[in-house]
């Protein structure tokens, strides 16, 4: 594949259309790596499918009041009132219907979005209440992802949708669910996750589930190094072998940024640069458990600067009350970056799907490379229309 481009750092002042307005954030073709199903719901989604079911424990019943909820309850800096949200949303999704519906919207919202590809992830083992089994939640899911697929066809957009099979770490089911996984790989579930508090749970806990992902050849990520830190990520590198890092934003404390403005890497984070191990980078959602203070201090600038293999993703959208566009915006924002960093991380993502080789280089090369490239050209032509405007340029 193309190599990475340099980090073009701050805008010149001369060439200010180069930011990206939010209507071309908007059309940009964005490519998605973490994001959870049951954290992504429309508030109207699940007010509707709570009174079909008969679930009474939501606490706002107006979908506008439910959408602010999430986001305060997200927001405050409680992990209980935080994990709550989450209550929520998976006992809205017990039944097949449910299932669909949730996955059919995900898959048009994110389209709607510009998201071209997309690796959506869920814990099949946490929608088995209505009486469904892990076999029946993964097909349901995979229907509603080419239901939206379909549908966002339909209206003008693309988009690909992967699933990632998660199981949660405090459980006992990883090697399950992994083979699960590996069942339903040419069906539309292209990897393997885990999820969950990392304090006290670490990765090894499962290394049946990963030992037997790799014999199988298959894909796996793992969530490491969002609030628990360095040993998080060694183990999920070293002792799992993780194909990518959920999160990963704790290898900033492993780099070191010296008073006249020079760079130290500790073995770690060298490792992690040099193996190009990619980073699922979640700003917003950083900023709400703490990892960050701001969208300006988030280390994903850091790691942008120092080539790392990073990766912009929204985590939980309707938590984070953020999508893919946002997400950009604000690190434009922050960091005055152009269409071509945009560009970097959505090749950055689509180098690091799990999907084929073959299949990667074809999206990269056919789908988001021309759509920046569609941008880049309306920018040219309003510069040189501009410019004729004002008389810089004779006839």
């Amino acid at each position: 594949m193309t190599s990475e481009t340099a980090p073009t750092g701050a805008v010149s002042a001369s060439v200010p259309a180069h930011v990206p307005t939010p209507d071309q954030i908007r059309r940009a073709p964005k490519v998605l790596l973490h994001d959870h199903l049951d954290g992504g719901l429309r508030p109207g989604t699940v007010v509707e499918l709570a009174q079909e079911s008969g679930y009474s424990e939501l606490p706002e019943s107006d979908p506008d009041k439910l959408g602010i909820w999430f986001r305060e309850a997200a927001d405050s800096g409680s992990l209980e009132r935080y994990l709550e949200t989450f209550k929520h949303t998976v006992a809205v999704m017990q039944t097949r219907e449910a299932l669909v519906r949730v996955a059919r919207e995900c898959a048009e919202d994110l389209a709607e979005d510009g998201v071209v590809y997309a690796e959506v992830r869920y814990a099949p083992e946490q929608h088995l209440e209505g009486g469904l089994t892990l076999e029946e939640v993964v097909e349901a899911v995979n229907e509603g992802f080419r239901q939206g697929e379909r549908l966002a066809r339909e209206g003008g957009h693309r988009i690909r949708v992967g699933a990632l099979l998660t199981a949660m770490r405090h459980a006992a089911r990883s090697l399950e669910i992994a083979e699960l996984a590996n069942r339903y790989r040419d069906s539309g579930v292209v990897g393997f996750d885990i999820a969950g508090a990392e304090a006290g749970y670490p990765p090894t806990r499962h290394l049946d589930a990963f030992e037997y992902l790799k014999r199988e050849n298959n894909h796996f990520t793992i969530h490491a190094g969002e609030a628990f830190g360095l040993p998080s990520i060694w183990q999920a590198l070293q002792w799992c072998g993780a194909d990518r890092l959920g999160h990963g934003v704790r290898i900033i404390d492993d780099i070191e940024v010296r008073e006249d403005g020079s760079v130290r890497l500790g073995r770690l984070a060298s490792y992690v640069r040099d193996k190009r191990i990619p980073l699922e980078l979640c700003p917003s959602s950083n900023l709400q458990t703490g990892a960050a203070p701001s969208y300006a201090e988030h280390p994903i600038g850091l790691l942008r600067r120092l080539h790392f293999r990073a990766t912009v993703n929204t985590d939980n959208r309707l938590m984070s009350h953020t999508s893919m566009s946002q997400e950009c915006a604000h690190l434009v924002e922050a960091f005055g970056y152009t269409l071509d960093d945009l560009q970097w991380f959505s090749v950055n993502a689509m180098k690091s799907a799990f999907i084929p080789f073959d299949e990667r280089l074809a999206m990269i090369n056919d789908v988001v490379k021309p759509g920046y490239a569609e941008l880049k050209s309306e920018w040219l032509f309003q510069q040189t229309v501009s410019t004729r405007a004002s008389g810089g340029v004779e006839g």
